[in-house]
């Protein structure tokens, strides 16, 4: 019996309304094309749909991304990032959900050139704090493409993992497991683990 979940993991970009979109529209496509030359197509999902300092855009990434099957989300912050609805989204996904930005390619793309999300990243980390909003975060978070393509395939043993753990099914003393739970005080940590 196999009972390891599959996953697929919807890639959600992100961008803050004073950069263009396209900055992080085309850094989203450059990610999904290395992840999916190194790890092929399966299990990769790219969301249409930019997040753009909008209530509205997170939730129409969330319908979208639920709608395609997706079990997992990585939010892609293209530039530096809204962190309210950056982290609304991550707020609302059901599933594991992790982070990722793009680091600087060239000077090229904006004015001054700043068009890295290190900045992002804080913001990010700070907002999901704040929101108590769990999400996993590389230790390194800001990557070109091939190494934000790296990123999110680490990711997935750990998305499993909790996908896994939030369909667990406990198996309890007695005929009526809720009237004795005094016998079931030695698996309370797996009772902790269902509401993670």
């Amino acid at each position: 019996m196999n009972n390891v979940p599959n996953i697929k993991i919807g890639i959600v970009a992100v961008s803050r309304d004073c950069f263009p979109e396209s900055l992080a529209v085309n850094r989203r496509k450059a990610v999904i094309a290395k992840y999916e030359e190194k790890f092929g197509k399966e299990g990769i999902y790219e969301c249409p749909i930019t997040i753009v300092e909008s209530e509205i855009h997170a939730q129409q990434a969330l319908a979208d991304v639920q709608k395609a099957g997706c079990n997992a989300l990585c939010v892609y912050l293209g530039n530096f990032g809204p962190e309210i609805s950056e982290t609304m989204i991550a707020d609302w996904f059901q599933g594991p959900t992790m982070f990722c930005a793009a680091a600087e390619e060239s000077q090229n793309d904006l004015i001054d050139g700043r068009g890295d999300a290190y900045c992002g990243m804080l913001n990010a980390s700070q907002a999901l704090s704040l929101r108590k909003t769990r999400a996993y975060i590389p230790e390194e978070p800001v990557g070109d493409a091939a190494q934000c393509a790296e990123m999110i395939h680490e990711f997935l043993p750990i998305a499993r993992a909790i996908v896994g753990l939030q369909n667990l099914k406990i198996i309890s003393f007695g005929p009526r497991p809720n009237n004795f739970l005094a016998c079931n005080a030695p698996i309370r940590a797996l009772y902790d683990l269902l509401t993670m």
